[in-house]
Order: structure tokens, then sequence, then C-alpha cells
């Protein structure tokens, strides 16, 4: 059996360049509609940005809960980190969505998932998110590892 290997031209790179910024931006601003088409027409669910950040992170951090949602139904990884080894449920703890945190831990997200050297819990009370911080307590969240 052979296998045909295709170039991408240049052409190609930059449209895919440019579905990725539209695709992270949908994340970022909570566009669920157009974020579910692009998913529903083969983008990978866990698609990352050039920080690493997955769609799932992008959402959760900017506090949009139907979208995380959406993403989790679509079997969006909870533990998958960015470039600074922070996963979605360290960055909402920093941000303070409760509603966000509430719904990631519901989907299976780890408490004690290691950030960078913190915990989600450290960050939420770093940052005066107490609502959070009790949250992930109650959830078996620690301050170290």
């Amino acid at each position: 059996m052979s296998e045909i290997l295709q170039e991408v031209t240049e052409e190609e790179q930059k449209r895919y360049d440019e579905l990725l910024v539209m695709t992270v931006d949908f994340a970022r601003n909570g566009q669920q509609d157009e974020l579910k088409a692009m998913i529903l027409a083969g983008l990978p669910v866990d698609l990352k940005d050039e920080k690493g950040n997955t769609l799932l992170m992008l959402a959760s951090y900017h506090g949009h809960l139907e979208t995380v949602r959406m993403l989790l139904d679509f079997g969006a990884d909870t533990e998958c980190r960015n470039d600074r080894k922070q996963t979605p449920l360290g960055g909402v703890a920093f941000k303070g969505h409760l509603d966000v945190v509430e719904l990631l831990l519901e989907r299976g997200a780890d408490p004690n998932g290691d950030n960078g050297g913190k915990m989600p819990l450290l960050f939420a009370a770093m940052f005066g998110r107490f609502k959070v911080a009790r949250v992930l307590k109650r959830a078996g969240g620690r301050f170290r590892a």
C-alpha cells in the first residue's frame, strides 16, 4: 500500500492560520454557536493557541459557562495544560468565575492539578477569590502537592 504525501501550499497554511485565530477568538469571546460549528466540521476540541491554551482554557478563563459546558460535552480535556503548565481549573481559579469552577469540578477536573508549581486553591486564595477557594477546598483542594 503506498502513501500519498501532499504538501501544504503557502495559501493553505495562511487560511489554516486564519481559521485558528478565528476559532481561538470564538472560545475567548464565548461565541458558542460558531465554535460548535467548527468542531462539528472536524476541528479538534483540544485545539491550542500559540501559548498552548486550549479552547476550554480560554472559555473558562473568560467566564463563558455555556461555552465551557459545550466544549466539555464534546470531550474537552479538563487536564490539558498550556505552555505555563496551567490547567483550565487553575486559570479560572485565578479569575474567580465560580460557576465555571463548579462545572469543571463536576466534570472531573482535578482540584489539585499542579499548575506550574501552584495549586488551584492557592491561585484562588492569592487573588482573593474566597468563594472559589471554599468550593475548591470542599472538593479536596490543597495548597501544596
